[in-house]
């Protein structure tokens, strides 16, 4: 199966027919969103949360997220794959952005990366443009600035600043971004703001009318303990079931019934006989 291209990416949008996009961080859930058609898997620094157990996505380092988005790479093979460059590893300068981006597509084979905000933002990402990288931007509620936005809130909920969100989105597509994630902006201005960019638009928590949509799927599958976001819909509760397993696996070993003959490995008669004569005290003397 051929990769998708960002061509065939905006033709979707052109087409209206909707994105589906996960964030996932290993190989086998690669392999997974692979065989069931997801067109882009985002190796998002949600995975310090999900996946190293942090409080916040702040602490995760571009070193952590590179080993996450090999593996990732190795098993996506059709959808396009992003990696999202964690805090501190584009802020200070275009160089140290664009720097953090070859090591994304060199080192992980990432097809494109993924940057937050506007602002200075714009300028890194006409930089990793220009380098030849593909980028892809986050607006609205970006969570490594949660805490200047004022928490994990909605975003753009006044005129002001639903006009402020719109001029980010057209300034990141005027950067050359192929794509822009709206996170928790009310459906209405994300409708106004996916009219007004030629390029597709990622909801999450942003209503119907974005090009596509977005889940970690952590949580979309229930493997996540924290607290869900409004915004997330559960399609199974695999935690449940992988904590059963665990828990019947554990009965098993502790009442001596497994393994069963079943699961274990022979030895022919003869041999058994042999080694066991060795074991001897006479034939090791």
């Amino acid at each position: 199966m051929t990769k998708l291209s960002l061509t065939e990416l905006a033709e979707l949008k052109a087409n209206g027919q909707p994105i589906v996009m996960v964030t996932a961080y290993d190989y086998p859930t690669a392999r997974l969103a692979d065989a069931a058609g997801i067109d882009i898997v985002l190796v998002g620094d949600s995975a310090a949360m999900t996946v190293l157990g942090h409080d916040s996505t702040v602490p995760v380092t571009l070193d952590e997220l590179l080993v996450l988005a090999g593996a990732v790479a190795r098993g996506a093979k059709r959808p396009i794959v992003v990696g999202d460059l964690p805090f501190g590893s584009y802020q200070v300068s275009d160089e140290e952005a664009v720097r953090s981006s070859i090591r994304f597509v060199k080192e992980a084979g990432m097809d494109a990366v993924k940057l937050e905000g506007a602002g200075p933002s714009v300028d890194r990402a006409a930089a990793i443009v220009d380098a030849g990288i593909p980028v892809m931007g986050h607006v609205g509620l970006t969570p490594q600035s949660a805490t200047m936005l004022g928490g994990y809130r909605a975003q753009g909920r006044t005129a002001d600043k639903a006009r402020r969100l719109l001029d980010d989105a057209l300034a990141l597509e005027d950067a050359g971004c192929f794509s822009i994630v709206l996170e928790a902006v009310p459906a209405a201005v994300a409708e106004h703001v996916t009219d007004a960019l030629a390029v597709p638009t990622i909801g999450i928590g942003s209503g119907l009318a974005c090009d596509g949509q977005v889940l970690v799927l952590h949580d979309l599958i229930g493997l996540y303990d924290g607290r869900p976001a409004r915004f997330v819909k559960r399609y199974a509760e695999v935690g449940d079931t992988i904590r059963d397993a665990l828990k019947r696996f554990a009965a098993d070993v502790r009442a001596g019934a497994f393994p069963e003959e079943e699961h274990t490995y022979s030895i022919p008669g003869e041999e058994l006989a042999a080694f066991e004569r060795g074991l001897a005290p006479d034939a090791r003397d």
